[in-house]
């Protein structure tokens, strides 16, 4: 039972993508806008090409696993979201 569980905790929100980019990037973005603006690139949000690494390495660190590479090319938080959950999907 508890198996079942842990997958399902194993999805990053955008609420928990807005704090890794305060907290990783420092890019401070209101978690309300970046779900109305999910489509939008990521530079909408100030948040460059390095800040997105560092987003991507804290993720492979807190999972245990390496994301897909294409992971770090992602140009909008949805895109992002879906590549990262889906390889989290597969791995568990």
């Amino acid at each position: 039972m508890t198996d079942q569980v842990s997958d399902v905790t194993n999805e990053v929100t955008l609420e928990e993508l807005a704090a890794l980019m305060k907290r990783v990037a420092g890019v401070n973005v209101d978690p309300a806008r970046l779900r109305e603006q999910a489509d939008a690139g990521f530079d909408t949000f100030g948040l460059e090409s390095l800040g997105l690494l560092g987003i991507v390495a804290e993720l492979e660190q807190r999972y245990g696993r390496a994301l897909p590479e294409q992971t770090e090319r992602c140009k909008t938080p949805a895109e992002f979201l879906s590549q990262v959950n889906g390889a989290l999907r597969k791995g568990a």
